[in-house]
């Protein structure tokens, strides 16, 4: 929501006939102080949000895409794979240059290649659960040290404002 000119204009004037002339630059300055204390909490609470909550899990994330690499590696050579087999099978019974055609030889070989990239699949799911876990379980210990450290800073801050009190000798 923005506020034009029209708008301000319109709340100075009400603030005037309120306030009145002798009032107004003495609450104007206090409002000023309170926008400027607003703005420091606001800070402040965006400083400890970003140092409590999201680095915090940007550094549980980065091992997880490191995880995922090898997988996605993978991923990137059995797609490759299957365009060759693909390629492979899109060329048996085609006359080659020689004049012959090609041989069973070449698909057995593409085969073998296809059934080996297979088997790597076939164990990444398993891997990348074991990954999943190990994960879930440090941002389990990363969430109770941030609930440890809000304790204490609330404690802190308890203990402060009680040592403010007077004490009665």
């Amino acid at each position: 929501m923005k506020i034009g000119f029209q708008e301000l204009l319109i709340v100075f004037i009400v603030a005037l006939v309120v306030v009145g002339p002798d009032k107004l630059p003495y609450y104007a300055k206090k409002f000023g102080q309170a926008m400027a204390q607003f703005k420091k909490y606001t800070a402040e609470a965006t400083k400890e949000i970003r140092e409590n909550v999201v680095e915090p899990l940007q550094e549980a994330q980065r091992p997880l895409r490191e995880a995922m690499e090898p997988f996605d590696e993978i991923s990137r050579e059995v797609k490759g794979s299957v365009n060759e087999v693909k390629a492979s099978f899109s060329d048996i019974g085609k006359p080659v240059k020689n004049g012959g055609f090609q041989r069973k030889e070449k698909t057995e070989s593409v085969t073998e290649h296809s059934q080996n990239e297979s088997e790597k699949l076939q164990n990444a799911p398993e891997d990348l659960h074991n990954e999943s876990k190990k994960q879930d379980n440090a941002t389990e210990n990363l969430q109770s040290e941030s609930i440890d450290s809000m304790d204490i800073q609330t404690e802190l801050k308890n203990g402060s404002a009680n040592s403010e009190e007077p004490c009665e000798a």
